[in-house]
C-alpha cells in the first residue's frame, strides 16, 4: 500500500480543522461547567443527532461488524440490531422525562429519584464505575481498533498509534469541551460516512471480488448473506435472534443503548433546547444508526471473505501482526489497504474521524461524571466554575491515558463487546421501570449492579463456565446471558420488597418534577390527594401507551428500511420493494401517533 503526499495532506488537513474548532470554542466552553459539558443547554436536534451518529461510528464498530459477519454471517448483527427497540423507547418515552429532569448528568438522577445515604452512595459509586471503569473499557476497544488499523495500514507500532491519534483527540476534547465535540462531530459525520461508502463501492468492485453479483455467489460468502439466521439451526436461531429480541434489548446496559436512556445519549438530551429537540435528536440518530449505516461495513466484511478467507491468509499478508492481535476484526483494515490514492486518504481520515468522535465524546461524558457526581459532591461542594472546568480537563487527560494502556493488553473487539454485554446483564429492566414504579429504591439498583458484576466475574472462571455452559455442561452455551439476567433480576426484586421504599417526600417531589404518570404511581398520587397535596401539574395525559405504539411503528419502519436497503443491494427486488412500501406506511402512521404525543408534551 502506497500512501502518497495527497493522502497525507487530506489527513493533516482534517487534524488541523479538528484542532481549530477546539481552539475556536475554547473561550466560550471555559465560562462554566454547564457550558463545558452541556453547551448551555441550547443545542438544536439536528446538531445533536448528527453528533450521536458520528460518536457511534467509532473505529471499533466496522471491525466489530466485520468480526460478526465473518464468524456468524450478516444475521449475527442482530446482537446489536436488537438495541433499536431500546433506542426507540428512549425516543418516544424517556427522552422527554430526561429533559424534564433538568439534571446535568444522568447520575444526578439518583438523588432526584431516591433519597438518603443509599442514593448518595449510588451516585458516587457509579460515577467511578461508569465514568472511569466502564468508560475506560469502552475507549480501550476503540483504541484497540485504531492500533490495528495503524499497524496494518500505516505500519505503526501500537505506542505510535495511541500517541499520534490520542494526542490530537485529547487536546481538542480538553480545550473545546462539549461544544467542540459536537461541532467537530458534524464534520466527522460526513467524512466518516463518505469514507465508508466510498470504500465499500471500490472494494466490492476489486478484480478479485468481481462486483456485487460475483461476491454474493462466491462459495465463501453465499452462506453468510442471510439477514435472518437459519430457522433449521435451533441453537443459532436462539443465540443470534431470539435472545437479542426477547431478552437482551431490555435487560442489558450497554454504552449508547442503555434501557431507559442514559450515558452520552442522555448527555445530548440534556443539552437540547427543549423536550421536542431531545426527542428529534434521538429519533434521527436511531434512523441513521440502524437503517442506513451498517451496509457499507457489511459489504466490506463480505468482500473480505473472498480476499482473506481465513486468519492464516491475513497473517501471511501482514506478517508484522503479532499473534495476540490476530483476529477476524483485522479483515476490515486489511481490505482498506487495497484502496487507491486519494480515496485512501479520505478513508484514513474517516477512520481517524470515527476514532476522534467516539473518544472525544467518551472523554467529555466520563469527565462530566467525575466533575459533577464525584468531585463536586464528594471533594469540593463549593468549587468555583473555573475549578470545575479545570478538573474536567485534567480528568479528560487521565481517562485517555488509562484507556490507551488497557488497549495495549487487548486482542479483539468482539471480546470486549461480549464482556460489556454480560457485565451489564440483568440491570436494564430496573432502568426502564424506575421511572414508572414507585416501589423501586436505591437498594434495588445497588443489588442489580453488584449482582450482575459478581455473577459475570464468577462465570469468567473457566472451570465454572465450562461446567455450566460447556459442551457437556448443565446448560447450552446460549443460556449464559439469560442465566445472568434471571439471577440478577430475581435478586433485585427480592431486595426491593425486603427493603423500605423511598420516603414519601422524595417520591412526591420526584412525581411533581417529572410527572411520569401511569398505574405504577397511582398509590403515591392517591396518598397525596388524601393529604390534600396536589402533585399532578396541568392536564397532560399519560403518553406512555402512545409512546409504545410509536416505538413499535418506528421499529417496523427502520427495520423495513434496513432490510429493504440490503435486499436492493442483493438485487432481490421482490423483497426490497414491498419492504420499502411497508416502511412508508409505518412512517405515515408514526407521524399521526407522534402528533398526538407532541400535543401532550406541548
Amino acid at each position: 500500500m502506497q500512501i502518497t503526499a495527497l493522502d497525507w495532506i487530506i489527513i493533516f488537513l482534517f487534524f488541523a480543522i479538528s484542532l481549530g474548532i477546539g481552539i475556536y470554542v475554547s473561550k466560550s466552553s471555559s465560562k462554566s461547567a454547564n457550558e463545558y459539558f452541556l453547551s448551555g443547554r441550547s443545542m438544536p436536534w439536528w446538531l445533536l443527532g448528527l453528533s450521536m451518529v458520528a460518536t457511534t461510528f467509532s473505529t471499533d464498530t466496522p471491525n466489530l461488524v466485520t468480526d460478526i459477519v465473518r464468524s456468524n454471517g450478516v444475521s449475527g448483527n442482530w446482537v446489536w440490531w436488537a438495541f433499536l427497540i431500546t433506542g426507540l423507547l428512549t425516543v418516544f418515552v424517556y427522552a422527554k422525562l430526561w429533559r424534564k429532569s433538568n439534571v446535568s448528568t444522568d447520575l444526578e438522577f439518583y438523588e432526584l429519584r431516591y433519597g438518603g445515604k443509599p442514593a448518595s452512595f449510588l451516585r458516587k459509586f457509579r460515577s467511578i464505575y461508569l465514568g472511569i471503569i466502564f468508560n475506560v473499557i469502552t475507549m480501550s476497544a476503540v483504541t484497540l481498533a485504531a492500533i490495528k488499523i495503524g499497524s496494518i495500514m500505516l505500519g505503526l507500532e501500537p505506542w505510535q498509534t495511541v500517541i499520534t491519534a490520542g494526542l490530537v483527540t485529547v487536546t481538542f476534547s480538553a480545550i473545546g469541551g462539549f461544544k467542540g465535540v459536537v461541532y467537530t462531530d458534524v464534520i466527522l459525520f460526513f467524512v466518516a460516512m463518505g469514507g465508508a461508502i466510498g470504500a465499500a463501492v471500490y472494494l466490492v468492485n476489486l478484480p478479485e471480488v468481481g462486483g456485487i453479483e460475483s461476491l454474493l455467489s462466491n462459495e465463501n460468502v453465499i452462506n453468510k448473506i442471510s439477514i435472518l439466521p437459519d430457522f433449521n439451526d435451533t441453537e443459532a436461531l436462539i443465540a443470534l435472534l431470539i435472545i437479542p429480541l426477547a431478552v437482551q434489548w431490555w435487560s442489558s446496559w450497554y454504552p449508547g443503548a442503555e434501557p431507559g436512556g442514559g450515558g452520552y445519549i442522555a448527555q445530548r438530551m440534556f443539552a437540547a433546547k427543549n423536550e421536542n429537540h431531545a426527542i428529534g435528536a434521538t429519533f434521527f440518530f436511531n434512523i441513521m444508526h440502524y437503517a442506513l449505516r451498517p451496509w457499507p461495513w457489511i459489504l466490506v466484511a463480505l468482500a473480505s471473505l473472498v480476499v482473506f478467507p481465513d486468519l492464516e491468509s491475513i497473517q501471511n499478508a501482514f506478517p508484522n501482526i503479532t499473534q495476540d492481535k490476530l483476529g477476524n476484526d483485522l479483515a476490515y483494515p486489511a481490505m482498506l489497504t487495497k484502496l487507491p490514492t486519494g480515496l485512501l486518504g479520505i478513508v484514513l481520515a474517516s477512520l481517524i474521524s470515527a476514532y476522534m468522535s467516539t473518544i472525544s465524546t467518551q472523554l467529555n461524558w466520563g469527565s462530566s461524571y467525575i466533575v459533577y457526581d464525584f468531585y463536586q459532591t464528594q471533594i469540593n461542594p463549593d468549587a468555583t466554575q473555573k475549578q470545575l472546568v479545570a478538573v474536567g480537563r485534567i480528568s479528560t487527560v487521565l481517562l485517555m491515558v488509562l484507556s490507551t494502556l488497557l488497549a495495549l493488553l487487548l486482542q479483539n473487539a468482539m471480546q470486549l463487546f461480549n464482556l460489556l454485554l454480560v457485565f451489564g446483564a440483568g440491570t436494564g429492566l430496573i432502568f426502564i421501570l424506575r421511572w414508572f414504579w414507585w416501589r423501586i429504591n436505591a437498594w434495588s439498583e445497588i443489588t442489580a449492579m453488584l449482582a450482575s458484576g459478581l455473577i459475570s466475574l464468577f462465570l469468567a472462571i473457566p472451570s465454572i463456565k465450562t461446567s455450566l455452559f460447556g459442551l457437556n455442561g448443565m446448560m447450552p452455551g446460549w443460556a449464559e446471558f439469560p442465566f445472568v439476567v434471571f439471577v440478577t433480576t430475581a435478586l433485585w426484586l427480592i431486595v426491593t420488597y425486603l427493603t423500605p421504599s423511598e420516603s414519601t417526600s422524595v417520591l412526591r417531589s420526584f412525581y411533581k418534577k417529572i410527572q411520569p404518570g401511569g398505574p405504577g404511581w397511582s398509590k403515591i398520587v392517591e396518598e397525596a390527594k388524601n393529604d390534600s397535596e396536589d402533585i399532578i401539574k396541568g392536564n397532560e395525559s399519560w403518553t406512555v401507551p402512545s409512546g409504545i405504539i410509536a416505538m413499535l411503528l418506528g421499529c417496523i419502519m427502520i427495520y423495513s428500511i434496513m432490510f429493504s436497503t440490503g435486499y436492493f443491494i442483493y438485487g432481490s427486488y421482490k423483497l426490497a420493494i414491498p419492504l420499502f412500501g411497508l416502511a412508508i406506511i409505518s412512517g405515515l402512521y408514526l407521524i399521526k401517533v407522534w402528533k398526538k404525543i407532541r400535543v401532550n408534551i406541548l
